[in-house]
């Protein structure tokens, strides 16, 4: 069989418009999409932030102690000894009317469907080789990490690597039921060899403590919930650590925390109640508390279920305007109207490290989600950053390299061990 290079170019593009769908069906139809959606539903694209955080003028060390708060109605901020702050600005909010009408559900239900990456379906050579030809072509825009490995590393001679690790789909493979995205014992042995070498964190989604049992290390950095819960060892990985508030975890252990949206605890468990009353009688729907977000999980719902589970959640999110709905892998996620993200988590552990507008570090970024594509970009700023997206698929994405699925992780970060030491 031959190909020509406009089919393969136009399957190409076809998978574009598949994956920009989610962002594209939603921006067609509210021209106000990245900040709100109809019945105070604000559902905001993953991949950008609708305000930048100031630049801070601290020193080579950012301490986590004073940070403004996110209260719609206030501000104070936390005080310590030597401390410089770090405001959070609040996401503003539009109304809309109580009730979102069908046409804009169906518009939400094109936008669930493209959550997931499309694959040619059939057993035929031809099907076979255009889904090789694509996926080829994209490899040479975004190579192996592992084929690569010389060139990610060329320049780390005498510059610190730090290591950013999202969770699900990178440590664990995907499963059915969220609560069984268990990494392997070799996986959790590497990553801790990692983290002897370099200053390693947890970037996820899911709340801190819940990451924290998956992975079981205490010598991490953990952000949970997009990075809106930010915890450290008092003496990090490599013999860094972050400067902060104080606490100490379950075990006793020093450890200082990060919390940039803490006074929206309140709303967010109102909302997940609301949410669990609401579609429970979705079959299939799973609503998760990751403490400052909470995610509407749907991967196991039937796609005829979309439009009722679409509704409901809806319904729901009207009747709180001060919080936004985002959308990543199978999960719809309501978050705090705050500009902070998974980029702005690692932005704020290289600050905090002393690695921040410096030529001596080397951030690298495994993840992946639409929600790391903001890690993607901040790590892409930086001199020698390497950004890596996990897919055995093809994807948009602004990682400059790829790997394939969690094994090939484990095998590119032994890669890093070895050439440490």
């Amino acid at each position: 069989m031959v190909l020509k290079v406009s089919e393969v170019s136009g399957s190409l593009d076809r998978y574009h418009e598949e994956f920009e769908g989610a962002e594209g069906f939603l921006r067609a139809s509210f021209p106000s999409f990245g900040e709100t959606f109809v019945g105070g539903m604000a559902l905001r694209s993953k991949r950008s932030v609708s305000a930048d955080s100031p630049t801070s003028s601290c020193g080579s060390s950012l301490s986590v102690a004073s940070v403004i708060s996110t209260s719609p109605s206030k501000s104070s901020v936390l005080s310590a000894s030597s401390v410089c702050s770090m405001p959070i600005p609040v996401v503003p909010q539009k109304k809309y009317s109580a009730h979102a009408d069908k046409g804009n559900i169906h518009t939400w239900i094109d936008a669930m469907r493209a959550q997931s990456p499309p694959h040619y379906h059939g057993d035929t050579v031809e099907a076979f080789d255009i889904e090789t030809t694509i996926y080829n072509s994209w490899l040479e825009k975004h190579p192996s990490a592992l084929s690569s490995f010389d060139k990610v590393i060329k320049h780390a001679v005498k510059k610190q690597i730090v290591v950013f690790l999202d969770y699900d789909g990178t440590l664990s493979p995907i499963v059915e039921d969220p609560e069984r995205a268990f990494m392997s014992a070799e996986m959790r042995s590497t990553v801790k060899d990692v983290a002897s070498c370099f200053p390693t964190a947890v970037i996820s989604g899911r709340s801190r403590p819940k990451v924290y049992d998956f992975v079981q290390l205490s010598e991490l950095y953990y952000a949970g919930s997009h990075g809106m819960d930010i915890m450290g060892p008092a003496n990090g990985s490599d013999g860094f650590r972050v400067k902060g508030i104080k606490a100490r975890d379950k075990k006793g252990n020093d450890v200082v925390l990060f919390q940039p949206a803490i006074e929206y605890l309140p709303l967010i468990n109102k909302v997940t109640t609301a949410l669990l009353e609401s579609t429970k009688a979705i079959k299939g729907s799973k609503v998760e508390n990751n403490k400052y977000c909470v995610s509407v999980h749907f991967r196991r719902v039937k796609e005829e279920l979309w439009e009722a589970l679409a509704e409901r959640v809806g319904n729901v999110m009207k009747d709180f305007p001060t919080l936004s709905l985002t959308h990543g892998r199978k999960v719809l996620e309501v978050r705090p109207s705050i500009a902070w993200d998974k980029g702005k988590a690692v932005e704020f552990l290289l600050k905090s490290l002393g690695f921040k507008d410096t030529s001596d570090v080397i951030p690298i970024y495994l993840g992946d989600d639409k929600t790391d594509e903001d890690a993607f970009k901040m790590v892409n700023t930086t001199k020698y950053g390497c950004s890596i997206l996990v897919s055995s698929v093809v994807k948009p994405t602004e990682a400059k390299f790829s790997l394939r699925d969690p094994l090939e992780v484990m095998e590119f970060l032994r890669r890093l061990v070895d050439w440490k030491k």
